[in-house]
């Protein structure tokens, strides 16, 4: 990525690379894919020591395709060459955040909160400038529609009730979202989804383990690939229980028995995640994930990222050790609830 916040490199994954990072096979140079000419050999991606597909390095998810298909594009999968340049000029133009006259996509007016909405200068951010290569107009491939199912009843309820907690001053740091807490990235997940930064995995292996390292929070995902059962559904964890195991050349990740808190796009604890791994190209790694929770949306749902190998290393992104955002959260909190008991008290002596 261009812009990161700068660090020295995470000690977390130094000790994991120096474990499990076994040297890659020499990458045999192919056309891009949907580039092949007819009859042209199918790529075969490198194997590991052990025979594995070689899935190793760091992977850039980043891009201005939206997850959802926008209502002005319904009906259109794929854009054309020139439709995608539009978009993404439209589009970056609005995600400028070094503009201060109220336009873009908070479309909050210029009224002077758009300085203070945009608190990161264009500089910060790194959410990439283009669309993915195969110019879908949404990551979402299911429904054919690109729009996320219907939230269920049930889906609904806890949505409402989320939105509704978030409106109100924070007793403590458990009433805030756990990317705030620090607990997990923005885009880390699982699933992972491209964000506003920090839009790097790296992939480390050997024949029994596939560990998955966010460079957005530094958090390492260790998916075992030796068969063992997913451990007892009272067991919740942070970001699932993950399975692993390969199909052919894809190695798919099964991940079970999420906390409530790590909700994804409004989801409960009973989320089914199965997320796909294919190296289709010598720098290409096509990322597909599907979701699965009947007690949030009317049906499971899929999207897809073609991921693209970066040459850079990961970054430490040292969030608790500057997380002041929570203190000032806390802080005007109690301040809120002050103002408040000292206009109550104002108004009990007036009366």
């Amino acid at each position: 990525m261009n812009h990161r916040f700068l660090g020295s490199i995470s000690a977390l994954a130094v000790a994991i690379a120096a474990v499990w990072l076994m040297s890659a096979a020499v990458a045999a140079q192919a056309p891009s894919p949907g580039k092949q000419t007819p009859g042209a050999k199918k790529w075969t991606p490198p194997r590991t020591p052990d025979g594995q597909p070689d899935l190793q390095g760091v992977w850039d998810f980043r891009t201005v395709t939206p997850m959802e298909r926008p209502a002005d594009l319904a009906g259109k999968e794929v854009f054309s060459d020139e439709e995608a340049a539009e978009f993404e000029r439209r589009t970056n133009e609005l995600q400028n955040r070094d503009r201060r006259d109220g336009a873009g996509s908070e479309e909050i007016g210029p009224d002077g909160r758009s300085d203070l909405a945009r608190a990161y200068n264009d500089f910060w951010w790194d959410r990439g400038t283009s669309v993915i290569a195969t110019k879908r107009t949404s990551l979402i491939v299911e429904p054919s529609d690109g729009k996320i199912p219907g939230l269920t009843p049930e889906g609904q309820a806890r949505d409402t009730e989320r939105v509704e907690r978030r409106a109100f001053p924070a007793v403590g740091p458990e009433d805030r979202s756990v990317g705030e807490r620090c607990l997990l990235g923005f885009n880390a997940g699982p699933p992972m989804v491209p964000s506003a930064y920090n839009n790097n995995v790296q992939i480390v292996q050997n024949r029994d383990y596939v560990v998955l390292l966010n460079e957005m929070v530094h958090d390492a995902r260790i998916v075992p690939l030796d068969g063992r059962p997913h451990v007892a559904s009272n067991i919740r964890q942070w970001k699932g229980d993950s399975r692993g195991r390969w199909e052919g050349d894809t190695l798919v990740v099964d991940t079970r028995n999420y906390l409530g808190e790590t909700s994804f796009r409004s989801s409960g604890p009973n989320l089914h995640l199965v997320e796909r791994f294919t190296r289709v190209a010598p720098d290409i790694l096509l990322y597909r994930a599907t979701l699965d929770d009947p007690a949030t949306w009317a049906r499971r749902w899929t999207f897809e990222v073609p991921m693209t190998r970066n040459t850079e290393p990961l970054y430490e992104y040292a969030c608790h050790e500057g997380n002041y955002g929570m203190t000032g959260i806390l802080e005007g909190a109690r301040a809120v609830e002050k103002a408040a008991e000292d206009a109550a008290r104002k108004q009990k002596s007036e009366n």
